[in-house]
């Protein structure tokens, strides 16, 4: 049962003194202004009103509302996302779209695909991400295989950074609070007559909570306390272009972040009986730590000539992820201490090209096509109880080549039929996709009719096929075939905004791991099938003073072979926000989050209790040059875990400053 806390009515408290001193200042908007193009629903811009794609669009002045060090806390919002730390800020951090697999989502920075080479599944850490260059995010649900190729079943999360262009803008924001937390960014961005330019840079650290075991009350009852793990980020982007006239446009940029984090490596190997009492007891979360690094750099040329639009691009980005590892035996005596130390860098060139022709009423065809080479290297090192010399576990590499075609169809002012495939080829593997989509348009109304179908592919990670003892050099593709159909229904103005969505899976040939001794590999075996309803809505309650939001996700995810759960999916999500404008200038919106039943391994075991987690995000805008915010996450100190026996927040508070000139 939810109560009241203090500590919102403090920090309510707060921001309406502010806001008596400062009658004049402005309003926050009455509700977050989507942008009219997107670009991910079929590679190019286009009006989000036309596309027959289930997307959802994340702006940066939602992101900024949320969590800077758990950037992905935004990307909860979005339905059909399903998010999980393996204990808080910092740690390894997974999103999966309509059940996929975390492997089965495509993650793209400025469409240049991100995902790690070097990854057993071939996904992406979230943790990795730098907020300040974030211009916005699109997260494109279903199977996108024809637009984007390997990796796209479950859909794509397209992170779009900041471009530059207009007057010059510059941006600081400042933020602290509970567990040690700090951070601050800078961003500039502007133009100097045809050169354009944006530039970010930022940095967090925590003290944390301990990854394992934190607010696990049969753990912390066994064990009696936990060391904290703590984690830093810091991080850089950089983007110049030059607009030469006459449809020509030039452009370079780079991204880097390092994020170091503690964490709690070997937990489950420490032996139930030992339980040492006194200053030397033993705890099952063991000294572990880690860095991973992501840098990208980018050149991309656009011309555009007559009915045609082309665009060339080369781009190169590696993944670098060093741990530490340690385990305790029957003491904490060096003896009895294992360390271990291992690295797997992925690495990634490539270049793209693409060409939209427009044909007038015959619609537009996208067309193009990639190369792109990926590289991954592991290895591995002894450092306790005798240091060994480090070598390597797995040195290996592939090339991609893909040609697609994309054509759009508009049939009078109401009828969009696109309809396309792609053809790729991962060295010996290969698989072709197809996809299409529709939307007819009422106006009259402000109502869309979207429907979309297609397939997925995703190809043998380097781990899976080459891995010492696992690999196995046989596997075939990952497949999938997906649906979609929905109504987003605009009312009074604007002022109402609904979206509801009916989607289903199915999934063939997943690989998984067979641990049994006689095989100890890879292999293809697994069928599942997902379904679901997603639901999105944002409704002016009171013009200038309330907004009520929402995001409600219902998903059936099974594995077909024993009609059982599959792990980490929750059936039901919904996620509810009530933003208030009591005065000028300030905002306080209450936000609840509750999530069902779940199952942390497979088989559905390791169940995980239902839950519920109210927040609140407040803030007072002085002028439109700065203000103030603040947050207190989990007011009510739920307790609940993403991944069994791993730590989530406790009740914390959060305030910061920005600044705009």
């Amino acid at each position: 049962m939810l109560h009241r806390s203090t500590g919102a009515t403090a920090l309510a408290l707060v921001l309406s003194a502010l806001a008596a001193g400062r009658a004049a200042a402005q309003t926050p908007s009455e509700a977050v202004a989507l942008p009219d193009v997107v670009v991910t629903a079929d590679r190019r811009a286009e009006p989000l009103s036309r596309t027959g794609s289930a997307i959802s669009v994340l702006t940066r002045e939602e992101i900024q509302t949320f969590n800077p060090t758990s950037l992905v806390d935004a990307l909860r919002n979005v339905p059909g996302v399903d998010v999980t730390e393996t204990g808080g800020p910092g740690a390894t951090t997974s999103v999966r779209i309509r059940g996929a697999n975390t492997g089965q989502t495509l993650v793209l920075i400025d469409g240049i695909r991100v995902n790690d080479p070097s990854g057993a599944s071939g996904d992406f850490d979230f943790s990795n991400l730098l907020p300040t260059a974030i211009d916005r995010i699109e997260v494109l649900r279903g199977p996108q295989s024809a637009l984007y190729g390997s990796d796209a079943i479950g859909g794509v999360v397209n992170i779009l950074t900041r471009s530059g262009g207009g007057a010059p803008r510059f941006e600081a924001r400042f933020e602290g609070g509970s567990y040690g937390t700090l951070s601050q960014s800078a961003t500039a961005s502007g133009s100097i007559g045809p050169w354009f330019y944006a530039f970010s840079g930022g940095g967090q650290k925590a003290a944390g909570f301990s990854r394992y075991g934190y607010r696990v009350p049969q753990l912390e009852r066994k064990f009696g306390g936990f060391e904290a793990d703590g984690f830093s980020r810091l991080g850089g982007y950089g983007r110049i272009g030059y607009d030469a006239g006459e449809g020509v446009k030039l452009e370079i940029g780079a991204l880097a972040t390092q994020t170091y984090n503690q964490y709690d490596a070997a937990s489950s190997t420490l032996p139930r009986s030992v339980v040492a009492t006194g200053p030397n007891r033993i705890f099952p979360d063991t000294p572990a730590e880690s860095t991973r690094t992501f840098a990208q750099v980018f050149a991309r040329g656009t011309a555009e000539q007559g009915p045609l639009t082309q665009t060339l691009q080369v781009y190169a980005n590696e993944t670098v992820r060093d741990f530490r590892d340690t385990s305790y035996r029957t003491s904490v005596a060096n003896a009895n201490t294992t360390t271990t130390a291992s690295s797997f860098e992925g690495q990634r060139v490539g270049t793209e090209y693409q060409g939209d022709l427009r044909l007038g009423l015959f619609g537009t065809t996208t067309f193009g096509g990639r190369f792109e080479s990926e590289e991954a290297a592991t290895y591995s090192q002894a450092l306790q109880p005798i240091i060994r010399a480090r070598f390597g576990t797995l040195k290996a590499d592939q090339q991609t080549k893909s040609v697609f075609v994309l054509h759009q169809l508009p049939i009078g002012e109401r009828v969009v039929l696109t309809a396309g495939g792609r053809h790729d080829e991962v060295n010996a593997v290969t698989f072709d996709t197809w996809r299409a989509t529709g939307a007819f348009l009422v106006p009259e109304t402000g109502t869309k009719f979207r429907a979309s179908g297609g397939t997925g592919g995703k190809a043998p990670t380097l781990y899976q096929l080459f891995a010492p003892i696992f690999g196995t050099a046989t596997l075939r593709p990952e497949r999938s075939v997906g649906w979609d159909a929905g109504v987003d229904q605009t009312l009074f103005d604007g002022r109402v905004r609904l979206s509801a969505t009916v989607f289903g899976q199915w999934f063939d040939d997943l690989i998984e791991f067979n641990g049994v001794l006689a095989r100890n590999n890879y292999y293809n075996v697994t069928r599942a099938m997902t379904s679901g309803v997603e639901l999105e809505g944002e409704i002016v309650l009171v013009p200038s003073f309330a907004r009520f939001t929402v995001a409600y996700t219902h998903l059936d995810a099974k594995d077909e072979a024993t009609n059982l759960r599959l792990a980490r999916r929750p059936a039901e999500v919904a996620r509810l926000g009530l933003g208030i404008t009591p005065l000028p200038g300030l905002l306080i919106e209450p936000r609840l989050t509750l999530v069902s039943q779940r199952f942390s391994a497979a088989n559905e075991t390791q169940r995980l209790a239902p839950y519920a987690r109210l927040d609140v995000y407040g803030e007072y805008r002085f002028d439109e040059s700065w203000k103030v915010f603040g947050r207190i996450e989990n007011i009510t100190d739920a307790r609940y875990q993403e991944v069994l026996n791993y730590g989530t927040t406790g009740r914390a508070v959060y305030a910061g400053v920005s600044f705009t000139w």
